[in-house]
């Protein structure tokens, strides 16, 4: 009976461990079904200005939550598809008046790889990117928020860089996305959302957007280093928003430093997080 049990004890621990360390079987022609998959969690400051409430700048602590994936395509090995989702919220205060804020960014592209060297690649690229969120003032009794929304196309560029320190692998990662062109939803000064969404006088709301009026930058810098069958993730992410449209000047300014871990999907564990093999590596 004892030995029934140890069976049974064995087979579970093995499934469980075939579940945690191998979750996709592939082969190199299905090399796209191989992900780099994050999740990081950040904290940092945040300072944001919208003169549709405020002509003051608050500023104030973030917190935020990231979650990407990277793999490559099944028609052609140099290119690999990122889909990036980052939700951030800030409490922010000026002199005793608090304001609140929050964010919620997807991105989904894709980048060329250029192999320079065996451990240096440079991606580049284009991104959908598409926000949504909110700036709320409680000191305001006419107009105490104000909506965040917009689509953007970005130029995406990234440079991945593999190295060891004695056993371990690592990987550094820079990456900068800049908007070329979109759409914000762009209020008139003074305008309320009952004006706008109750009476119906909408018109104008949506505006075409690019550097003359929507100069914004997103920056990330990560490092991705093994502890014991574990592979961790650093980074530092910095983010800055800017526009002025309909006589109303936006800006948000975030830095955030983020910790969290990565997921490299393959059939053996290492704990020296040594690197998928190069041709189906989308990372």
């Amino acid at each position: 009976m004892k030995k029934v049990k140890l069976f049974f004890i064995a087979i579970l621990l093995l499934c469980l461990g075939t579940n945690s360390s191998a979750q996709y079987i592939d082969s190199d022609t299905l090399q796209s079904r191989y992900r780099v998959t994050a999740t990081t969690f950040g904290i940092g400051l945040q300072s944001s200005l919208d003169t549709y409430l405020s002509p003051i700048e608050y500023k104030g602590p973030e917190l935020s939550i990231a979650r990407e994936t990277i793999r490559k395509t099944r028609f052609n090995r140099n290119i690999t598809v990122q889909n990036f989702f980052r939700i951030n919220a800030a409490y922010l205060n000026k002199d005793s008046r608090i304001s609140y804020s929050g964010l919620a960014n997807w991105n989904y592209g894709m980048h060329y790889n250029f192999n320079i060297l065996p451990e240096l690649k440079i991606l580049a690229g284009g991104l959908t990117d598409m926000n949504g969120g909110f700036v709320y003032n409680p000191k305001n009794s006419n107009n105490p928020a104000s909506a965040k929304a917009f689509i953007d196309l970005d130029l995406s560029a990234m440079a991945i860089y593999k190295f060891k320190i004695r056993n371990y692998h690592m990987t550094a990662r820079y990456q900068a996305n800049i908007p070329v062109a979109g759409v914000m939803f762009a209020p008139e000064f003074g305008a309320s959302y009952y004006e706008m969404f109750y009476l119906g006088h909408t018109d104008g709301i949506v505006n075409f957007t690019s550097f003359h009026n929507h100069f914004s930058i997103r920056q990330m810098l990560t490092l991705d280093f093994p502890c014991r069958y574990v592979l961790f993730r650093m980074g530092y992410y910095w983010e800055m928003q800017q526009s002025h449209l309909k006589h109303i000047k936006s800006h948000t300014y975030s830095h955030s430093f983020m910790i969290g871990f990565v997921r490299n999907i393959k059939l053996i564990r290492d704990k020296h997080g040594k690197h998928l093999p190069a041709n189906i590596n989308p990372f």
